[in-house]
Formats: C-alpha cells, structure tokens, sequence
C-alpha cells in the first residue's frame, strides 16, 4: 500500500482557524480507502517549518507529498504548478519574521514544476462535483516555501517523492462577515482532496489540456 503525506498549516495573521488544517483533521478521520495516510500540520514559521517537513518525511518515508495551505479570496481548489525560490511577504510570519527577496534554499534551482499531474489532478476533483482550477503561482510566503523546499528535497534527496501543492479557500463560517468573499465547506475540502489523493497516485504523464491563462 503506498503511503500519501498530507500537511496542512496552522492558522496565521490573526485567523483562528486555517482551512488546511481543517481539513488534514477531517482526513485523518475519512481517510481514503486503499491508502496509507499520514497527516502533519505545519507551522507558519520560516524557521520551524523547515524542520517540521523533514522530521514528518523521515518518519512517513511517503510516495507522494501534497501539501495544502490558505488562499483567501480564490473560490476554487488551487492545484499549484510552480514553486519558485523566493521568500518575500508583505507580513510576517507567526514568529514575528518577515523576509524580503531572500531564497529558499540559498544556490538552489529558481523553480521547481510539481510532480504530480496537476491537470489530471484539477480534472478528477472537478469529476468529483468540486470547483478546481490549475494556479501559476504559489505566491511568495510559507505556502511557496513549502512548496519549494519539499520539491528541492525530493530532487536531491527523496528521490521518487511526487509533490503537489493545493490551495484551499476559506470557510463559510470564516467570510460570514465578509460579504462576498468566496469560501468552500469543509465537506467540499474533503471531497477535492479525495479525489486529488487518488490522481495523485497515478502519477504519470498528465492530460494534454489547456489551463494556462492569457495576459
């Protein structure tokens, strides 16, 4: 049985709850059939997450990562397509430090494609009845970090990890006072995620369909 990692983030910038985590707790309680889960929830600390990914890596030993983080104000399930070697947020991280044009990993590679199919993985959950759309960017703070550092791991030392990236909407109950900002229920989260968990698995060439964006 092949073992998937999916990490999700505490809550930051002064949010109670974190949809990612939400999420990673709902699955370890639904886990997917025919699927060793292992879960890990990540802090939202430069200096801490980096640790956190590595000791949740050697103790899994994963076949496939997927990571998942917030992106407020998006309505769909964001499959991430490049992680890119920048930290540079315009607020700090929960331990108080905020970085500007600093790297990820200093000497690395600019960017990293993922390594699950990231159209296969948008089709299936849209299959699925859950919105989903392929995103060109990570953004620059610790979700891209993330990103970044755990497929720099799986290229230079965990050879054969797939990694993916998703990003989730808010809550309802998170934009209740916010009127018309998007958001997703929790059900929904577990259905996409479900159905992300098994695309990943297959991962081999991805579909052959347009999801880039023109600008």
């Amino acid at each position: 049985m092949r073992t998937v990692l999916v990490t999700g983030f505490e809550p930051f910038g002064g949010a109670s709850d974190n949809p990612s985590r939400r999420v990673v707790r709902a699955l370890q309680a639904d886990p997917p059939p025919g699927v060793q889960l292992r879960t890990a929830i990540l802090p939202v600390s430069y200096a801490a997450a980096s640790g956190a990914l590595h000791a949740a890596l050697a103790l899994h030993k994963p076949d496939v990562l997927l990571a998942t983080g917030l992106a407020g104000g998006r309505a769909e399930i964001s499959v991430e397509r490049v992680a890119l070697n920048i930290d540079d947020a315009r607020i700090p991280d929960n331990a108080g430090e905020q970085r500007t044009d600093q790297p990820v990993v200093p000497g690395g590679p600019a960017a990293y494609f993922a390594s699950i199919p990231i159209k296969a993985t948008v089709a299936a959950i849209r299959a699925a009845g859950v919105p989903a759309q392929v995103s060109q960017t990570a953004g620059t703070f610790l979700c891209n970090h993330i990103f970044y550092l755990a497929s720099h791991i799986a290229a230079t030392s965990h050879t054969g990890l797939a990694v993916g990236f998703l990003h989730l909407p808010w809550l309802p109950e998170q934009v209740a006072s916010k009127p018309g900002e998007p958001s997703m229920a929790l059900t929904s989260l577990m259905t996409g995620l479900h159905a992300a968990i098994a695309a990943a698995l297959r991962h081999g060439a991805d579909l052959a369909l347009a999801e880039g964006v023109a600008s």
